[in-house]
């Protein structure tokens, strides 16, 4: 675990091509004041050489173009296999000797002594409070609130304005959608997906995927269904 503050002086590389690859580049130069040097995808995912005025570096090539000595690094991946992609180029990156960086907006509402892992992405307007933790590799998009003593697991993903009670426990590779709500005191069970909207009030049982107000789990269905 490390304090919120990232070394501010090397430049930063971002996996992905997409949107939000392209966002969390707007967040980091824009709000963070880091430097982005180049994105980089998987050699088979390069479809142009540019983004957003930027070069876009096969992976594999990575090393030799922006070396991690001089370079960090930060994966905004999406939920893609229940957030095992995100996980699996985390780790790669790091074999490759890259430092993986975070992303705390300073207009998400966070205290002086959060800590958190690596490759932690926290939007604008995102609240979290007192006592609350996350893991490595967590996603928490804009206007999200995790409340107080709370805990998310490594390798989740919360949605704009997922809205979690008190003491709510995260497990880990879990997806809670858009406007999701979770009552205090619940526990949801790892590899979980929580539909958009859905209004949990009660333990979930893993690979879940939940619907609804109140929440009910969908029969036959698993989360690798969702996210493939």
């Amino acid at each position: 675990m490390c304090l919120m503050q990232d070394n501010q002086q090397k430049p930063l590389v971002v996996f992905g091509a997409s949107r939000f690859a392209s966002l969390t580049a707007y967040g980091l130069t824009k709000d963070a004041r880091r430097t982005v040097a180049s994105f980089t995808v998987n050699a088979p995912f390069v479809r142009s050489g540019t983004l957003d005025g930027y070069p876009v570096t096969a992976f594999e090539s990575l090393v030799e173009a922006f070396p991690p000595n001089e370079h960090e690094i930060i994966l905004p991946l999406g939920f893609t296999n229940m957030n095992r992609c995100r996980e699996e180029r985390c780790k790669e990156a790091k074999a490759m000797g890259y430092h993986v960086a975070n992303y705390i907006s300073k207009r998400a509402n966070v205290w002086e002594d959060f800590q958190v892992g690596e490759n932690v992405i926290i939007f604008e307007g995102a609240i979290v409070q007192g006592f609350a933790t996350l893991g490595d590799n967590v996603m928490v998009r804009s206007g999200a609130n995790i409340g107080h003593h709370s805990q998310v697991g490594s390798h989740s993903f919360i949605a704009s304005g997922a809205v979690t009670g008190g003491n709510v426990a995260i497990g880990d590779h879990c997806w809670i959608g858009l406007g999701a709500v979770l009552r205090d005191n619940i526990s949801i069970a790892e590899r979980c997906f929580i539909g958009a909207g859905a209004v949990v009030i009660a333990d979930t049982e893993p690979d879940g995927v939940y619907v609804g107000n109140p929440a009910r789990r969908m029969p036959g269905k698993t989360s690798l269904d969702i996210t493939g």
